[in-house]
């Protein structure tokens, strides 16, 4: 796996996804100060630039396997709009969201970036990303043109702070040599709980442990949030109020991961990216993992695998996702010029990323997934039928502290060091602290 998430992940120790950022204060509302600076924003043109020459620092980090194809989009830009010189600027995910704030505090931060979903509401808190109502506005997007989940990840107490490029959700990975060895038909993989569960007891009468249940937040955590919403549950209130992941779906959820565990369709103690190593070398048949994982087995030349959305294990569909999205920093003195070139290159950057989606990526606007080049994709076309299925975290700041409890109570589960029920009930307590603290921190 070389994707940015892999890195992101082994520096932050990730909850569900969520990004614990560090930050620069500022006075006044976070809406009401950024507003001073993006007054004149709606009135430049969307798709044409034709102001002085500007030169855009974009920050974000791709430092993976996806960063060229994001490199190689950011020339092709410039080479198509000489008035516009666009800079990357590629850091770690940790170096990243730990400089941003600070810079942008000194006045040196750049002008326009990617943040995770799951990092903007922290950010929008603090004043470091501005509002873009009015570049959704001028380049006439809505939630028509993206998917529901996606687009009302980006909004801020009322207000919208960033602009979807993708999304990178989990999907079902199947390795078709040990499926046929074991007799399960390579080309049908399950779709339901129950014809999982049926596959993963024929897996084992033949000696495999198809399912290898993993106890950290790559990808335990994010399988039990999907299996988790599948439920019909939630991890936290739509307010962040209070936690519900300890309700009844989530000790479902978490029950449903032990009991792999317990039928022997899972080891002990799987370590880190041991299932999905073991995928690749046929020791399981199934892996939940990220799309990012599509190029890391395209290595694989002599692997024959298969990609299919999460089997519905509860009454409803559900996958965990994360999504890149494009943010504009605040700056001490707003050039409005920037302003109008950043809204072209983010509607540029959303038009050709078809080419972002060769990354291991599920392109956000609908017209690029709905195109033939995209369902030619075969395996992200698969990972990105999901769209409409996806969940993120509230839109709260500080969420990803809250969120990173979750993990611990995966982690003593899924290990059998307490039982599904007590790990997440001790848990929810401690992130309603945490949700408490917030609300003073940052603002009700």
């Amino acid at each position: 796996m070389s994707l940015d998430d892999l890195t992101r992940r082994r520096a932050l120790g990730l909850g569900l996804g969520a990004l614990v950022l560090t930050g620069c204060g500022g006075g006044g509302g976070p809406r009401q100060a950024a507003q001073q600076q993006t007054g004149a924003q709606a009135t430049a043109a969307p798709t044409v630039y034709t102001g002085p020459n500007v030169a855009l620092n974009f920050w974000n980090g791709f430092t993976g396997g996806d960063g060229p194809y994001m490199k190689r989009l950011v020339e092709q830009f410039n080479s198509a709009h000489p008035n516009i010189k666009v800079t990357m600027n590629v850091y770690q995910w940790s170096d990243y969201y730990a400089k941003v704030p600070g810079a942008v505090a000194a006045g040196q931060g750049p002008d326009l970036g990617i943040m995770h979903v799951d990092s903007v509401a922290t950010n929008a808190a603090r004043q470091v990303v501005l509002p873009l109502d009015d570049v959704a506005k001028a380049l006439s997007l809505t939630e028509a043109d993206f998917s529901p989940p996606v687009w009302q990840a980006g909004v801020y107490k009322g207000a919208r702070y960033a602009i979807p490029l993708d999304v990178h959700p989990l999907g079902m990975f199947y390795n078709k040599t040990v499926l046929s060895k074991a007799g399960l038909d390579p080309e049908a993989p399950p779709k339901t709980g129950e014809e999982y569960l049926a596959a993963l007891e024929t897996l084992k009468k033949a000696g495999v442990q198809g399912h290898w249940a993993t106890p950290f937040p790559f990808t335990g955590s994010m399988q039990f949030g999907s299996l988790l919403y599948q439920h019909g549950g939630r991890l936290f209130a739509d307010d962040a109020s209070v936690s519900r992941f300890a309700e009844d779906p989530g000790v479902q959820a978490l029950t449903w991961l032990v009991e792999l565990i317990n039928k022997g369709y899972s080891p002990k103690n799987v370590g880190q990216d041991a299932d999905f190593i073991a995928l690749r070398n046929g020791k399981a048949a199934f892996n939940w993992n990220g799309i990012w994982s599509i190029n890391t087995l395209r290595e694989d030349t002599k692997l024959e695998w298969g990609v299919a959305p999460l089997p519905q294990v509860g009454t409803q569909p559900a996958a965990w996702a994360g999504s890149h999205q494009f943010v504009v920093f605040k700056q001490r003195t707003p050039d409005q010029n920037k302003l109008a070139a950043a809204k072209v290159f983010i509607n540029w950057i959303g038009g050709h990323s078809i080419e972002w989606a060769k990354a291991g990526q599920v392109p956000a606007r609908k017209s690029i997934r709905d195109g033939a080049e995209f369902q030619g994709l075969k395996e992200q076309a698969a990972i990105g039928s999901q769209i409409d299925h996806l969940y993120f975290l509230p839109s709260v700041a500080g969420i990803g502290e809250a969120s990173a409890i979750v993990d611990e109570a995966i982690n003593a589960a899924i290990l059998l060091k307490k039982s599904p029920k007590d790990a997440l009930t001790e848990a929810a307590g401690k992130a309603d602290k945490i949700l408490e603290q917030n609300r003073k921190k940052y603002g009700a």
